[in-house]
């Protein structure tokens, strides 16, 4: 079978559930390889392994921490070069796609972003492609060079298959032009003890008519044991970071229940989340666009709705 090649997502070895579901897609197309780059690849080798990378590629320079993006671009342009893989499959994340943009030009290859499936066929590998904020499938396929593939979060669901990974170390040599911007700073996100917002079972997000006030949606999400997200007009708004954003220019998810709180329904917004399981809806206006995707939905404030629901939550679990 043709060796696909994943890039790993991971924080110091940590790797993040959007790895194992490209792995998944991969072993349904090929023989899936994986190219870590960075340190901390023994604490992922026993996740990539579960999920059936039999090869990984090891980079491991300095350069890869110290600057930013350009580096691992030619890392893995490097890798994959020698490889010669039938498709590279890159997270949809701002910095994958970034890196995807690099690699692409590096290889004179085709790039397709925001893939929610790869298949294989006769004439090659089609994808199938999440466009215009979500509100159309397609069928892509790259016409030149290696398919450079962008995969979307929650696009498929991560099924083991264990094998005992073998590590290639890969020597790099990082130019002088990938080397122009500097990482001076890092400051770690505060943690809150909640899941990571694209890989929790359970969001509850909260838009506008917060009000600024996102302690009720925090206190559900605390309940229900899940993440909490936000609508761009609250981000815009200084109500909530940034980081937390669910919509097409923020994290795209898709867990088991979503319970949008004040949240109009915008399209941006619906992009990031139309795929999950379960939809509840809590506005006060009951025109607002989102009810039209709601499993439930309630007509009412959200002050007085979410405590309610939180206190017989806490009841039940007592």
């Amino acid at each position: 079978m043709a060796e696909i090649l994943v890039l790993v997502d991971h924080v110091d070895g940590d790797v993040r559930k959007t790895t194992t579901e490209m792995l998944t897609i991969a072993r349904g197309v090929g023989e899936p390889s994986a190219v870590f780059l960075g340190s901390g690849y023994d604490a992922a080798a026993s996740t990539l392994g579960r999920f059936g990378a039999a090869k990984v590629y090891v980079v491991d320079t300095p350069e890869l921490d110290e600057y930013v993006v350009a580096p691992k671009a030619e890392a893995l342009a490097t890798v994959a070069a020698a490889a010669e893989p039938a498709a590279v499959l890159i997270p949809s994340s701002p910095e994958g796609k970034e890196i995807a943009g690099r690699l692409a030009v590096k290889l004179g290859a085709g790039l397709i972003t925001d893939a929610v499936d790869v298949t294989a066929g006769d004439d090659g590998l089609t994808t199938t492609q999440a466009v215009f904020a979500g509100g159309y499938t397609v069928q892509s396929a790259v016409t030149h060079g290696t398919p450079i593939i962008t995969v979307k979060a929650n696009s498929a669901t991560p099924e083991p298959a264990e094998v005992t990974p073998v590590a290639e170390p890969v020597e790099v040599t990082i130019s002088e032009q990938a080397r122009k911007a500097r990482i001076v700073e890092r400051q770690p996100r505060a943690a809150t003890g909640r899941p990571e917002l694209t890989e929790a079972s359970v969001v509850v997000s909260g838009g506008r008519g917060t009000g600024g006030d996102f302690g009720p949606v925090e206190e559900l999400a605390d309940a229900l044991g899940g993440a909490v997200g936000a609508s761009r007009a609250a981000v815009d708004s200084g109500w909530y970071p940034h980081a937390y954003q669910v919509g097409q220019t923020g994290s795209t998810v898709s867990p088991q229940l979503y319970v949008a709180a004040g949240i109009s329904g915008a399209i941006q917004h619906r992009a990031g989340m139309q795929t999950s399981k379960t939809i509840v809806v809590v506005n006060k206006d009951a025109e607002a666009p989102i009810f039209a995707m709601a499993d439930f939905g309630v007509v009412g404030d959200l002050h007085t709705v979410l405590p309610q629901a939180t206190a017989e939550i806490t009841k039940r679990r007592s």
